[in-house]
């Protein structure tokens, strides 16, 4: 089977999730002729990803996503018009995902939560079937949890999740736990895609009793790092580690007990092994990585990124860790000791089965008994959309 990829290059979960596949596929004997991966003038391929990922990488504008760099806060309005003034440029994206995908001719197109994927299929109409992947595809499902009220951001979060997957043979929505699939929707629940580097090791190692004594945070934004260093100032005695996008070098030295780390996939995993707890945004990735380890979570969303409270609500489900609005020490430091071990060996039986599902939702789309009607699941969307 010929796989080709296109990829949402906003942050790293769905580059990630992409490697994660590619491995998958490649154990099961099936080939990844490439990715097309969505970018902007400021957010390039990073560099992990292109250092791993052993096919042809495509880069194709994409618009993306506007933050308040002294809040941290999404900026609903300014990415919106960002958007509306990329209209041309993205009209000339959607044909050259098109023309790749009929000039390469892979048998299936797997759409890790690309607007660029849906629009295409809704316009353009590509010769190739296409799955869609994301842990974002859970919004559709009846028995997710969202937050109360914010009913715009609601809307906006829901109707940008259905523009990724017009067109789709199938929805494969990552979740923390086995759920339900929902067949009228076209959307099936499977397991989180982690790096085998995350599942080769071994999480006895790294449980409770074992970890060395220090957090690790992972800060993705400059409001993020803001909020890291008055946590620091309150608890000076509680050791940091932190991986953020700035930092001057591999090893940063702040103080006694802070230090800042360039981002590094495999050194973060390194430490994530080895920490007794995580702090990070309610980015679904991250969390994943910490619950299969064994690591408590203290998830802080972004301001106004409703995605991320949606994650942060349905991680406390599963017990995953706790949400807070603030980065507060002391409330991660009484959690741990309640920390739940089973969680982690739940999850873990569940991330085992994903495997096979993966495989079959892939060989369902090749040869599929049925003609998936993307007009009508469209409109079917739109329409529980509006009733919500």
């Amino acid at each position: 089977m010929r796989v080709l990829f296109l990829i949402q290059g906003e942050g790293r979960g769905h580059l990630t999730q992409a490697l994660s596949l590619a491995q998958l596929l490649k154990t099961a004997g099936h080939e990844v002729i490439g990715a097309l991966v969505g970018v902007t003038a400021e957010r390039i391929v990073p560099a992990f990803f292109s250092e791993m990922f052993t096919a042809p990488i495509t880069p194709v504008f994409s618009p993306g996503l506007v933050y308040n760099a002294g809040t941290n806060a999404l900026e609903p309005f300014r990415t919106t018009v960002q958007a509306i003034r990329s209209m041309r440029p993205f009209w000339r994206s959607l044909k050259q995902v098109r023309n790749h995908i009929n000039a390469h001719r892979p048998d299936v197109v797997v759409n890790f939560y690309e607007m660029l994927g849906g629009m295409t299929y809704a316009l353009l109409k590509p010769s190739a079937p296409m799955i869609c992947i994301a842990h974002q595809y859970m919004a559709f499902h009846t028995d997710f949890q969202c937050p109360k009220g914010q009913w715009f951001y609601r809307q906006a979060f829901k109707f940008n999740t259905l523009l990724t997957c017009f067109g789709a043979h199938e929805l494969l929505a990552l979740s923390f736990d086995k759920q339900a699939n929902e067949p009228g929707k076209r959307l099936r629940i499977v397991p989180p895609l982690l790096r085998r580097e995350v599942t080769e090791l071994n999480p006895k190692a790294v449980g409770a009793g074992t970890s060395e004594d220090f957090l690790l945070a992972y800060v993705t934004q400059p409001g993020l790092k803001i909020e890291l260093e008055k946590a620091h100032q309150q608890r000076p005695d509680v050791r940091m580690d932190a991986f953020h996008s700035d930092a001057s070098g591999p090893d940063q030295f702040i103080d006694d007990t802070l230090t800042y780390h360039a981002i590094d996939g495999k050194r973060f995993l390194d430490f994530m092994a080895r920490c007794k707890a995580i702090v990070t945004t309610a980015g679904f990735e991250s969390v994943c990585e910490a619950l299969y380890l064994g690591k408590p979570a203290l998830m802080i969303p972004q301001p106004n990124h409703y995605e991320q409270s949606c994650n942060a609500i349905d991680s406390q489900r599963t017990r995953v860790g706790i949400a807070s609005d603030q980065f507060d020490l002391n409330q991660l430091l009484a959690y741990i000791p309640q920390y739940d071990p089973q969680v982690s060996e739940r999850f873990r039986a569940w991330h085992a089965q994903g495997y096979f599902l993966f495989l079959a939702a892939l060989n369902r789309a090749v040869t599929p008994t049925s003609k998936p009607s993307s007009g009508g699941f469209l409109s079917t969307r739109v329409r529980h959309l509006l009733r919500s």
